[in-house]
């Protein structure tokens, strides 16, 4: 059904999803391309989120500012104004100062589910939803005890976009396998998210005695993920589960002109221009550095590097030019910066769908990357890109510089990428995956209910 709207629907059904925020970050984008998707079908939709970006009608902010007295809603008040205004460490102050009891959790190394405006949930859209679909329950909005009662009200689908839910803290655990059994001397506390102390064998044993009292419709975009996922607490909240990659929208992320791109861009047009995006902490730049500073020029032609979600200085890296442009919201420009690259990387220490490597797919961008997580389920080695080992900057810089010798392969490899894409990685494709998979919740729901009557 990929690239048609559905209309096999018995009734338009009313879809509440929960996310940190509805725009910025890979979970975002997927929540909000659902959100948008699920309107022009002409289903009531709806988003949670615990800060709004946007001026959508059908966006609504979690009430937690509401809960308290006249000091701690002034304070918080306060605080949302330099959140806004870019002036995180005073907004979090004050935040502190407000909720002085989440303080102290968090001193201990809790980690901090004081935020009772989830309670508030259901009451958010002006309609009752058939569904919940939660995202990302982490970044400081979301009581994840609320689960317990609202699975109960509502069937609750749970989208994992990383491996927080699994842990006593961290979004991935990378080699440590203590998230099986039960966490505590913790390895590493700085990983995100991060928490001051060893707190970790609490907030695993209160994460698992939340979902052994809810009843959860688990998804995640790779098999890796929902492996993990079944190996652990998680395991005791499962009802059903569906490995539902993420898309994106192929009117969007596409082929197209470079010359164009590149003027667009204020790019050079005749350079080879390789991209890399390190945004948060779990990409590896350090690895895709040291590859690049290994290559060298294709027929004296300029040699360029361009990173996003980073802000520095241009500096040389080995023979080529270091441009750095920051974090790029926009998916028009994001478009064009494919489409102006010849090849793209990725290095990452651990990642359950790597979002910018489907979209670079997608635009028919020859694509080199590290195995591991759900990487290795994206990229077909050898087909439409390369797959090498985790923190191998020679392995990287020999696989891009195959592309950049070799004609055909890079012609083979464009177009295998593009073509991958339309096959595996549409938007539209994910839309009615998770379409399909509410009518067979929901239909298990009534049938259900109907034989407690």
């Amino acid at each position: 059904m990929t690239g048609e709207i559905s209309t096999s629907y018995e009734t338009k059904r009313r879809i509440l999803q929960v996310n940190t925020v509805e725009m910025s970050g890979g979970a975002a984008s997927i929540a909000w391309n659902l959100h948008r998707a699920y309107g022009k079908r002409g289903l009531r939709s709806w988003m949670a989120v615990g800060q709004k970006q946007t001026k959508d009608p059908n966006v609504f902010e979690i009430p937690n500012e509401q809960a308290g007295g006249l000091w701690t809603r002034s304070l918080l008040r306060v605080s949302r104004r330099l959140r806004l205004l870019g002036a995180p460490r005073p907004s979090q102050m004050l935040t502190w100062m407000a909720r002085p009891i989440g303080l102290w959790d968090i001193y201990r190394g809790i980690e901090d589910f004081r935020y009772p405006g989830s309670w508030r949930l259901l009451e958010l859209p002006p309609e009752n939803p058939d569904i919940v679909h939660c995202h990302n329950l982490h970044g400081g909005y979301f009581d994840l005890g609320v689960l317990s009662w609202l699975s109960h009200q509502v069937p609750v689908v749970l989208t994992l976009h990383d491996a927080w839910l699994l842990s006593g803290h961290c979004a991935h655990s990378f080699d440590c396998e203590r998230w099986r059994t039960g966490c505590g001397q913790c390895p590493d506390l700085a990983i995100y998210p991060a928490v001051r102390r060893d707190g970790t064998a609490y907030n695993w044993q209160r994460k698992r005695d939340i979902f052994t009292r809810s009843r959860l419709y688990v998804a995640t975009p790779s098999r890796w993920l929902m492996e993990k996922a079944k190996q652990s607490m998680l395991i005791q909240a499962i009802e059903t589960t569906r490995v539902i990659p993420h898309g994106v929208d192929l009117g969007v992320f596409r082929p197209g002109d470079p010359k164009e791109a590149r003027k667009a861009l204020s790019l050079p047009e005749s350079a080879t221009i390789i991209l890399l995006i390190a945004h948060n902490p779990f990409k590896d730049y350090n690895t895709m550095e040291a590859a690049l500073s290994r290559l060298g020029k294709k027929n004296d032609a300029e040699l360029v590097f361009v990173c996003l979600g980073k802000t520095d200085a241009d500096k040389s890296v080995g023979q080529g030019r270091m441009i750095y442009r920051g974090f790029e919201r926009s998916q028009e420009r994001m478009v064009f910066y494919y489409r102006a690259c010849d090849i793209y990387i990725h290095a990452a220490k651990d990642e359950a769908f790597g979002l910018t490597v489907t979209e670079a797919l997608a635009c028919g961008v020859p694509t080199v990357a590290t195995a591991i997580g759900g990487i290795k389920e994206q990229v077909e080695d050898g087909m439409n890109g390369f797959l090498v080992p985790s923190k191998d900057f020679e392995a990287m810089a020999n696989r891009v510089r195959q592309l950049m010798v070799d004609k055909e392969l890079y012609r083979r490899v464009a177009i295998k990428a593009a073509e991958s894409a339309r096959q595996r990685f549409d938007l539209n494709r994910q839309v009615e995956d998770y379409l399909d998979w509410y009518d067979e919740i929901l239909a298990a729901h009534r049938s259900e209910h109907s034989a407690d009557i």
